[in-house]
């Protein structure tokens, strides 16, 4: 099985490139360009990392040299997402880079599908950032173009869809589930009028323990469904939700969200297969499971909860009284404290505890490399008494020696406690609010 992004009749060699630094940066301290560049790397090794593929095959059907992807892999296996990062070089006039190519060809193969407009802009963007030649739009159509109209229909992606969930999973945190709903309630938002929010759960297939779960004002894009993977990777402090961890595989509902390449990059860094389905898709396995839980929390948690306003009913808006953040924690205590804790009649154990059974330690990521899940707010100037962000204040002893400068903060809106700061896409500290360290 080959990934169809790596499909290529005639990818364009290159000579090897460097070996690179031996330290490498964090995830989210790479350039756009730069994550483009190893996403496209990535996509050569793709075939060999989840289907099994030769990595000589792979290579060849990329167009890549076979030593050049073996040093790929040596770095993949050694720094995650971030060693396929090409280190500095000085440049000089050279063809068309395989790397672009392949990153053409990955764009055009998604779905759904965006412009040949758009995707020349991309790859301008990203040849640009890389000192490469910038393709004209008549040469990115024609690759684009030449793409077998078989490829386009997404074989690959059904055929993983075949090889992952037409089997239950054998073991903790290895097939999660994402899954969506608005809910039955009415609530407020600050500077908004009320809203029916939506929930983003995420369950672990061999246990049916929910992992992680996020509340959403809106309709959920990727950043709802990255903050609540985020929550589920993570380490909790409730002994009462042992869940966390990296899955194996991570199946997420398609989605027209930008978000979802970074989503893909962190996939990519963590080494968690990222499976997609589209619309028209046969379901995969255990999609009932996490159906029951959505259900049980319009059905069984929001009825005592106040602005209950289930379908039909004639109940208004202005009978919202919690807050997202009240909501979310009443829902939190739902999930860990209820749902987690009750063994279904199907099995011998409830969810959190088979989850835990035999012993599982489950694989955990350095908090670096989650960093792209949060979200991002705008540039922030750092104050001589600290960062402000939604009327609270935050400090760090670093900041103090970055007064004036402008920053970009990564939060989680669930935990609005401590804040992640960056300046000039390189971390700098995590910052908390005095009064609450």
């Amino acid at each position: 099985m080959e990934s169809s992004a790596a499909r290529s009749p005639a990818l364009i060699r290159r000579p090897p490139d460097d070996v690179g630094t031996d330290r490498h940066p964090a995830l989210a301290e790479l350039s756009p360009a730069q994550r483009q560049q190893a996403m496209a790397r990535f996509a050569v090794l793709r075939p060999h990392l989840h289907d099994g593929v030769a990595l000589a095959q792979a290579a060849r059907r990329a167009g890549v040299p076979v030593r050049t992807a073996q040093r790929w892999l040596q770095r993949y296996h050694a720094a995650g997402l971030v060693g396929l990062v090409r280190a500095a070089r000085s440049g000089r006039g050279r063809r068309m880079h395989g790397a672009l190519v392949a990153l053409i060809e990955y764009l055009a193969l998604r779905r759904p599908a965006p412009s040949a407009a758009a995707i020349h802009r991309r790859a301008a963007e990203v040849a640009a950032a890389q000192g490469w030649p910038v393709p004209s739009y008549s040469t990115v159509y024609a690759i684009v173009a030449a793409i077998d109209p078989a490829q386009q229909v997404g074989k690959y992606h059904q055929e993983v869809f075949d090889l992952l969930h037409r089997r239950p999973a054998s073991a903790p945190n290895d097939i999660w589930h994402a899954d969506h709903i608005e809910l039955d309630i009415w609530a407020r938002v600050p500077g908004r009028p009320p809203v029916r929010p939506w929930l983003v759960v995420i369950e672990d297939d061999h246990s049916g323990a929910v992992a992680g779960y996020a509340v959403t004002p809106a309709a959920p894009a990727a950043a709802g469904t990255a903050l609540a993977l985020r929550r589920a990777v993570c380490f909790k402090p409730d002994p009462r939700w042992p869940i966390c961890g990296i899955p194996d595989a991570f199946y997420a509902d398609h989605s027209r969200d930008a978000t979802w390449l970074r989503l893909e990059q962190v996939a990519a860094e963590i080494k968690m297969r990222l499976v997609f389905a589209r619309p028209g898709e046969h379901q995969p396995h255990g999609r009932g499971n996490i159906e029951r839980i959505l259900d049980a929390v319009n059905q069984v948690c929001l009825p005592g909860l106040p602005g209950h306003a289930p379908r039909g009913a004639r109940a208004r808006a202005t009978s919202a009284r919690l807050t997202l953040p009240e909501l979310d924690t009443a829902i939190g205590r739902f999930l860990v404290g209820d749902y987690n804790q009750c063994a279904p009649d199907a099995r011998e154990l409830p969810p959190a505890q088979l989850w835990s059974a035999g012993g599982f330690l489950p694989r955990m990521p350095e908090l670096e490399q989650l960093d792209l899940l949060l979200a991002v707010a705008k540039a922030r100037q750092v104050r001589p008494d600290g960062v402000h962000f939604r009327r609270r204040r935050y400090l760090d002893p670093i900041l103090a020696g970055y007064v004036g400068a402008q920053v970009v903060v990564r939060y989680d809106p669930h935990d609005l406690t401590r804040i992640r700061v960056f300046h000039n896409e390189k971390f700098l500290c995590q910052a908390v609010i005095p009064e609450q360290a």
